[in-house]
């Protein structure tokens, strides 16, 4: 069994209104869905959307519950008490988490600026459910852009040399800013191993490729000489395997033979912005989890 809950001082701004998200997953049997309920309806939860997956393939069973809990002091502690047992009886892993807070997010970018852009814009206008708590870049290319949007920016510029400073810095703007999820928005450089099991499930990058077609650099040169009719983009989780961490979403797009490989890649941004938005309004929601190398998201 595995039981993980977020610390209560995360709850503190939320106390106001109660809001919380609930996911589970364990091996699939029943009474599942009728434990959480029954503890949820005896706590006076207010269930205000509810997701759940049965995976028949592997016999595990997903589930994600939003709700709102009554204004009382205890009312959070004894909850999680009582979650513990249904946790205990199925074996199942849980976690809870609020609802109504932002997320705490680090972008990293190089010199492509479209997924930057549209996540800058995006949570800024409350259109995502995340606050950009700072950008990392290896170039200064969009400086001014990040802090007209009164956002810090901090130039770590990477080097073969420099690789292991610049990593470390990364990690210290994290600690620093209690960012709960880095985004590498085009962030055109590999990351340790170190550094991706440091930030395992909580590193999304966007991959310009329908994966797993076309890994590594320049995929809208592969795709332009195997003649594609369509190209995509991949949003997934980083691991040490270069571009095979577990997908979250993904996008396509229509092409034909007359797009040069510049063409394609003008085609193909719209493609990354969009998946690279869903996969972090996803993580932010708390829709993901993953399973053995692959995801569930519970939209």
């Amino acid at each position: 069994m595995n039981v993980t809950m977020t610390s209560l001082d995360m709850v503190s701004q939320d106390a106001a209104t109660g809001s919380y998200v609930l996911t589970l997953h364990c091996d699939d049997r029943p009474g599942i869905v009728a434990g959480v309920s029954r503890v949820l309806s005896e706590h006076g939860c207010n269930v205000t959307e509810s997701k759940t997956f049965e995976d028949a393939v592997h016999g595990t069973f997903f589930a994600r519950f939003a709700f709102t809990v009554p204004a009382r002091a205890d009312a959070e502690s004894a909850l999680r008490t009582d979650l513990d047992v249904v946790a205990e009886e199925f074996a199942m892993t849980l976690l809870l988490r609020p609802l109504a807070r932002r997320m705490p997010v680090v972008l990293m970018v190089s010199k492509w600026v479209h997924c930057l852009r549209d996540l800058l814009y995006r949570a800024q206008s409350g259109h995502l459910p995340v606050e950009i708590a700072a950008v990392v870049s290896n170039h200064e290319d969009h400086r001014s852009l990040v802090e007209w949007h009164g956002v810090p920016f901090h130039h770590v510029p990477v080097t073969p040399g420099t690789k292991p400073e610049a990593e470390s810095r990364l990690l210290e703007i994290v600690d620093q800013t209690s960012a709960e999820l880095v985004v590498l928005a085009r962030y055109m450089q590999v990351l340790s191993e170190g550094l991706t099991e440091e930030l395992s499930g909580r590193c999304i990058n966007i991959h310009h490729s329908f994966l797993p077609s076309f890994k590594g650099a320049k995929p809208y040169h592969q795709a332009f000489e195997r003649g594609v009719k369509m190209v995509g983009a991949t949003a997934h989780y980083v691991t040490s395997d270069l571009d095979e961490g577990p997908i979250i979403t993904q996008r396509v797009a229509s092409v034909d033979h007359s797009y040069s490989p510049a063409d394609l890649q003008r085609h193909g941004q719209d493609a990354e912005v969009a998946a690279l938005t869903d996969a972090v309004r996803m993580h932010a929601e708390h829709r993901v989890i993953m399973q053995e190398g692959r995801t569930v998201v519970l939209r």
